[in-house]
């Protein structure tokens, strides 16, 4: 956008274009579209999309204007949409007891043991050398100390931090 004004401020005579591959990529909703395509109006900047719905040059000042504003309105309501399927997916998921994120690296007993050999005195990182990943992408490697820190301080009781 920037560019764009830069140059018909320097040639105000010459059709400047701005060109983005679809109307997702101007803006993030409704109001930020809106007020786009207002700067483009002020500054006499055309737009072209190369996909979508409106695919094609379009003149912000022209009969465009109202059909921009439709389809702003039309992007922010399928983004809202989108985001509320997401939503009731992930509630859908939980009810069936699938939670999303990265597998635990740690398990009870492992916990257990790091805490056991917190409580001998043995350092964090001795303790993450002494522990083993039992699954996942990392089985067979050892946690990080952080990862160790964050177990430890999780698993203790609550009134007994250090």
């Amino acid at each position: 956008m920037n560019y764009a004004r830069t140059i018909k401020q320097a040639v105000p005579h010459q059709r400047v274009i701005l060109t983005v591959h679809e109307m997702k990529r101007l803006g993030r909703g409704a109001a930020e579209l809106l007020a786009i395509a207002e700067d483009l109006r002020h500054h006499d900047i055309e737009l072209e999309l190369l996909t979508g719905p409106l695919q094609g040059i379009y003149n912000p000042s022209g009969h465009g204007a109202a059909l921009f504003a439709f389809f702003a309105g039309m992007a922010e309501s399928e983004r809202e949409y989108v985001g509320e399927k997401s939503l009731e997916g992930q509630a859908s998921a939980r009810e069936r007891g699938r939670h999303g994120g990265r597998p635990k690296v740690f398990d009870d007993d492992m916990i257990a043991y790091a805490r056991s050999l917190r409580e001998r005195g043995i350092a964090v990182p001795d303790i993450a050398r002494k522990l083993v990943i039992p699954t996942g992408k990392n089985k067979g490697r050892h946690p990080s100390v952080a990862s160790v820190y964050r177990a430890l301080a999780e698993a203790e009781p609550a009134g007994t931090a250090a």
